[in-house]
């Protein structure tokens, strides 16, 4: 391979100093030997024109030049809204249809292996002398991946809902999950890329000085209003405020205190991490279903349970775990509301389990009824996501979710409406399609005057057809994500609002993403809630089971009588049992005859 075969051009135009003493410079030479056009030229071009222009002011040919230029300007919106909402920038992410369980093929899960072009080894000639040039390094973060065609989940697609009239209520979907194996087989071997934010530490503070606090507690450390708002300014590096303030070590002497030895054994999770919390023995314990023996050895299962509901369990104790939990008691709660103590292992996983990868947080009133690796895989791995979460059954609005908690008691309408219209002032408003990243700003800028309305309402349709997924209110009763930090610092910010003002999480949801995507393009995949209710299933709180237990069976009577014969209590007449008589079989006099025979009975009995 020479020189000349790399892209290098040279002796083309012969020397440059030689060029310069002919007084002509290439580009000039070129320039001068151009002949002028001729005027035969010229009048071809003018009838061309004249043609034109004369059938353009046609009604027919008019609307057929409005169509196609509308047609050709309507797939170039497809073209560029579809490739901004797909990029990203600062990372330019790759996905490859690479082989499933496939042992002639590497793993899908090896980033390293995944092609790239110009990526190559090249021998290139220097005098005379072959250098080799090795590979750029493989990426350090994951790159995500596509299942390969013909793949039964990379054409699965949603039936539609059973028409059933009498069942109107939130129900589960299919989903496609691959088998364990194939599972566990994509667990990304590198973490996800986390946008700008490369270094997330967190403040400790022995001495808080609340003099000048709004909201908050000491387990969050009081975070005044210019530490709150500094917090949302992205960075590469970034100390925030992220709950257990008073001590160096979470869980010890910081409040939601734990033993020594359980702390320890957390910081031996490398890998999944399931957590749970029954805090004011509020629910029943639920055992996970269908999970695989991998996974059982491999994933760390954690219920978190303060001294009343341990009380409860202890009953049920084997060397501190109830089937495959492993139970956690935890000393000294910051908060008086069971609710808001709940949040803590929910949003603060990462501080728990420090060396934990993936995680995934269900309510205590939940049970478990698919593997963790198939819920990892379909929700975070296939979607290439670091963070997910399923949107709200029936409302996707922030304003509606308020008004619901206040509707239903979940909190004091004051603090309620404090938070509201805090938000308010932040820029908060109504959800709506009006809130989707709509590109048609740009595009009206480079359309024609007659069709910018028709471009625009095209636009706005597509972009939310390819944002449907996206909402305000989630259903936050489970959390698959990833701990990088990125999504670390989005629950820390997160639980910072729930300390701070309600503890309502689904109203300070939206909020905390949208400032965070607004500075990092960072997403959260919002999977539908009819998927959720596919691997859990909702119990009741243990009140509510309480209320819908069954009367207790009425005392039994022996003995003859006659004032409890006719309530079914005593004697033969008790023991007899009336079938039941449809309505069409009852005749008019039916009530004067059982009013005569009754009283026939009672004489009789008299007597």
């Amino acid at each position: 391979m020479t020189a000349g075969s790399l892209g290098i051009r040279s002796g083309s135009y012969g020397s440059l100093d030689k060029q310069l003493q002919n007084g002509v410079l290439p580009i000039q030479a070129a320039s001068a030997a151009r002949t002028k056009p001729s005027s035969k030229m010229f009048k071809e071009k003018e009838t061309l024109i004249h043609w034109i222009c004369k059938f353009t002011g046609r009604k027919k040919v008019g609307m057929l030049l409005l169509c196609l230029i509308s047609a050709a300007v309507f797939v170039w919106v497809l073209y560029v809204g579809k490739g901004e909402y797909q990029e990203s920038d600062d990372v330019h992410k790759v996905n490859n249809n690479l082989p499933v369980n496939n042992s002639d093929s590497p793993q899908i899960n090896q980033v390293q292996s995944i092609p790239i072009d110009n990526w190559t080894f090249l021998s290139v000639r220097v005098k005379e002398t072959e250098v080799g040039v090795m590979r750029p390094p493989p990426p350090s973060y994951f790159l995500g991946y596509t299942l390969p065609p013909g793949h039964p989940c990379s054409t699965f697609s949603l039936p539609p809902p059973p028409a059933d009239k009498k069942r109107t209520g939130p129900r589960p979907c299919p989903v496609c999950y691959l088998p364990v194996e194939e599972a566990v087989a994509l667990m990304p071997k590198v973490p996800s890329f986390s946008p700008v934010i490369k270094n997330l530490s967190y403040i400790f503070e022995e001495n808080l000085n609340n003099g000048m606090k709004f909201g908050g507690s000491e387990f969050g450390g009081y975070p005044t209003l210019k530490q709150r708002n500094d917090s949302y300014d992205i960075r590469e590096t970034m100390n925030v405020h992220c709950g257990f303030v008073k001590g160096r070590k979470p869980g010890h002497g910081t409040g939601f205190d734990m033993d020594d030895n359980d702390l320890l054994e957390m910081e031996q999770c490398h890998g999944v991490v399931v957590a749970s919390a029954i805090f004011g023995d509020f629910d029943i314990i639920q055992q996970p279903k269908n999970i695989s023996e991998y996974s059982k050895q491999t994933i760390c299962f954690y219920m978190f349970v303060d001294e009343e509901t341990q009380a409860d369990l202890k009953k049920k104790y084997e060397n501190n775990k109830i089937g495959v939990w492993r139970i956690i008691l935890v000393r000294n709660l910051p908060y008086t509301d069971g609710r808001r103590n709940g949040k803590i292992p929910k949003l603060l996983l990462h501080r728990m389990f420090p060396n934990a990868r993936f995680s995934l947080w269900i309510d205590g009133k939940l049970e478990l009824v698919a593997d963790p690796y198939q819920i990892l895989e379909r929700f975070l791995w296939r979607k290439n996501a670091s963070f997910a979460i399923s949107r709200h059954y029936k409302r996707f609005d922030v304003f509606l979710e308020a008004e619901a908690n206040k509707a239903a008691g979940k909190y004091d309408n004051a603090s309620i409406d404090l938070q509201v219209e805090f938000y308010k002032k932040e820029g908060l408003t109504p959800y709506s399609e009006a809130k989707l990243p709509i590109t048609s700003g740009v595009c009206c800028k480079i359309l024609v005057l007659v069709l910018v309305c028709f471009i625009v309402l095209l636009s706005a349709l597509m972009m939310f057809a390819l944002l449907a997924g996206s909402a305000d209110v989630p259903e936050g009763c489970v959390i698959i994500r990833e701990h990088i930090p990125i999504s670390n610092l989005f629950t820390c910010l997160w639980f910072n609002e729930v300390d701070r003002f309600t503890s309502r999480d689904q109203i300070s949801f939206s909020m905390v993403r949208d400032k965070i995507a607004a500075k990092t393009n960072w997403t959260v995949n919002m999977f539908l809630d009819c998927e959720r209710r596919n691997f859990v299933v909702q119990k009741y709180h243990k009140e509510v089971l309480a209320r819908l237990a069954p009367p207790p069976p009425p005392p039994q009577y022996s003995g003859n009588d006659p004032s409890k014969v006719f309530s079914g209590e005593s004697g033969s007449v008790a023991a007899r049992k009336v079938s039941p008589r449809r309505r069409r079989d009852r005749k008019s006099g039916s009530r004067h005859h059982r009013k005569v025979s009754r009283e026939m009975v009672v004489s009789q009995i008299k007597d």
